[in-house]
């Protein structure tokens, strides 16, 4: 298809003007590029659609949000379809409770916001030493978010009213102690149980089985023994690094940085400490409050200008700052920066260890400040930074350049899409190589080749069909990949000469499987028939805290009939071969200690009150006629 546009370029011009035009009149510009570029409707919810450019924001600030939080997660977990459809099943759960809220009418007071915001983490390291707000730093943290202060408390105020639909239904659940007594007893009943084991491994020597059914398995079970598709190709990546390399430096550029920079690279910056105390009074406190902290500081001031040594006793009884207060006002070193600005400005200002200012009026208050200690570092020379000058704007530039340098990248794979070669040699890159890869990333494996998103490009029909580059894939923050597939092989079924012995180890491990059940069905029939004659081993303890046995043969045991004990029961353990439990009898649950009892009956309770609120989110799903619209990813089966 790119070869027939790239030679009739005007002939399909013309078609697109006249295939477009008319939508344009009948919707408007506007409309139409709304239409495109929304996408389809991937969800609803109470007759309002989810459109796929709403999924893809919605797990982008996903995706983000964990890579903060753990910068070493694997990518491939977070671009994965099961991963992204995680995110359209929260997002759908956000409507349903946004349309509860709206429904419901569930109010948030000013109060309630007010209380919330002041136990937020997000701000809590914000405040000052009474407690309050930093708002210049507050609205700087906020816009590095791409937030207004009002766009955050609107986001909390919302949050709250949303953590009602379910909080309710949760804080009011109550599990009366008797019906918890009778679900933890049953959850934690033990039973005494002897096991007879029939296992699969020891009924392989009994195996033998013909050319004829190792042929017949092999037809049956195709899937079992496929080579999945594979290809070699040639990629190249752009990243801060490689941009990183094409930048020259001269000695007066380093020069510069250094001068605008010496606080930072010279040496570090100036630090100090300081003790304070403060007298507390709130900016829009009326004037006569003002003029008396004002006088009470000033009184403060005399005392410690007559006595410097007393500072700090004065200040465990003054000072109205409950952090620094009980440390004699203490501040411990602080850089630039760290201080509402007046504060800053006097410590700063001073010269000597022990000089004292005040008072000095900030939003706190009136503080009276004692210089205490300073550390001024030794400022390293020009050539004694010079390494690590260039490093720092090296990266610096880097960083400038490479949405340059991305543009270029991108344009050129497309636009010279039969080599990866001009973009190679534009940009200064390597071109790397890599021999069978396949569709879907590999355990272990790093960087590019872990990124679906690239690996589906390169399993594209362009990409093995045509061999052109794949579109620019961004596989990580400032880190772009294109590749090209140098050489294609299809999937398909090996030669049963080829895979003979591995049909030949699972027609073995299935008979024997088989042969062990039989055994086993046979044994417990004969035993049911005859109870005495029951081989079975030495009496054991089976319970669901006790991993010692499998699952299945632990399950079976507790559901056998009390009222029918003892009993004998079998059970399949599939590939492994068949055990038969004989349970003799009902073992009386251990008494835990007062806490561990305490604790079991919290996490019952805990779960229970899950258990409702879930609940109570289906019947909101079904009121809200919410309706995911995208088939949900299936587990991805293990490759042979």
């Amino acid at each position: 298809m790119f070869d027939f546009v790239r030679k009739h370029t005007k002939w399909m011009q013309l078609v697109l003007f006249l295939l477009i035009v008319p939508s344009f009149v009948l919707f408007g510009l506007q409309g139409y590029n709304r239409m495109r570029e929304r996408g389809d409707a991937v969800a609803k919810v109470d007759g309002h659609e989810i459109n796929q450019q709403d999924w893809d924001e919605a797990h982008k600030r996903q995706v983000d949000r964990l890579r903060e939080q753990m910068p070493g997660i694997d990518a491939k977990l977070l671009d994965s379809p099961q991963a992204k459809y995680g995110t359209l099943e929260q997002l759908v759960r956000d409507r349903v409770l946004a349309a509860a809220v709206e429904h419901q009418h569930l109010l948030v007071a000013d109060q309630r916001l007010a209380r919330e915001l002041q136990t937020n983490e997000v701000i809590g390291a914000l405040r000052g030493p009474d407690g309050k707000l930093d708002l210049k730093r507050y609205e700087q943290l906020l816009a590095q978010r791409g937030m207004s202060p009002q766009m955050f408390e609107n986001q909390v105020r919302n949050d709250i009213a949303t953590r009602q639909v379910l909080g309710g239904v949760g804080q009011s659940s109550f599990t009366p102690p008797a019906q918890a007594a009778v679900a933890l007893g049953s959850y934690f009943e033990r039973r005494e149980a002897q096991i007879a084991r029939f296992n699969a491994a020891d009924f392989k020597a009994k195996v033998e089985p013909t050319d004829a059914e190792l042929q017949a398995f092999y037809k049956e079970n195709p899937q079992q023994f496929q080579s999945p598709e594979q290809a070699s190709i040639e990629y190249v990546v752009l990243d801060l690094a490689s941009v990183q390399k094409g930048i020259t430096l001269n000695e007066a550029d380093l020069k510069t940085y250094y001068e605008q920079n010496a606080g930072r690279v010279g040496g570090g910056p100036e630090e100090r400490r300081a003790s304070h105390i403060l007298i507390a009074v709130p900016q829009g406190a009326p004037q006569a409050d003002k003029d008396k902290a004002k006088a009470k500081a000033d009184e403060l001031l005399a005392q410690v200008k007559k006595n410097p040594d007393s500072f700090a006793e004065l200040a465990k009884k003054n000072s109205q700052d409950p952090g620094s207060a009980a440390n004699g006002g203490d501040l411990d070193f602080f850089q630039r920066g760290a201080m509402t600005k007046p504060f800053e400005d006097a410590v700063f200002g001073m010269k000597n260890k022990g000089e004292v200012a005040g008072p000095v009026q900030t939003e706190f208050g009136y503080h009276i400040i004692k210089l205490t200690d300073l550390k001024v570092p030794k400022q390293r020379t020009f050539e004694e930074v010079k390494p690590q000058l260039e490093e720092a704007l090296r990266k610096e530039q880097a960083q400038k350049k490479y949405a340059e340098a991305a543009e270029t990248f991108s344009n050129t794979v497309y636009e010279q899409s039969d080599s990866l070669k001009p973009v190679a040699d534009k940009l200064k890159l390597e071109v790397r190589t890599a021999p069978a890869v396949v569709r879907n990333p590999q355990p272990g494996t790093t960087g590019p080749l872990a990124n679906p998103k690239f690996l589906q490009a390169l399993f594209s029909p362009d990409a093995t069909e045509r061999k052109r580059n794949t579109e620019a894939v961004e596989f990580g923050p400032s880190q772009m990949v294109s590749g090209r597939v140098t050489q294609y092989s299809p999937a398909r079924t090996r030669p049963f000469e080829e895979v003979k012995a591995t049909v030949r180890e699972r027609v073995v491990a299935s008979k024997a499987a088989e042969l062990a059940r039989k055994e086993g069905e046979a044994r417990l029939a004969a035993w049911k028939a005859n109870p005495a004659s029951a081989q079975v081993g030495e009496a054991v303890t089976l319970s669901r805290t006790d991993a010692k046995q499998p699952p299945k043969v632990t399950e079976a045991a507790l559901r056998a009939d009390p009222a029918k004990l003892p009993a004998l029961v079998g059970v399949d353990l599939g590939a492994e071969g068949y055990a038969i439990v004989k349970v003799n009898k009902v073992l009386a649950r251990e008494t835990s200690p007062p806490q561990q009892a305490q604790q079991e009956l919290q996490q019952f309770t805990q779960a229970w009150a899950r258990d409702e609120a879930m609940a109570y989110y289906t019947v909101l799903k079904d009121r809200y006629k919410a309706e995911i619209l995208v088939a949900k990813p299936k587990a991805e089966a293990p490759t042979q």
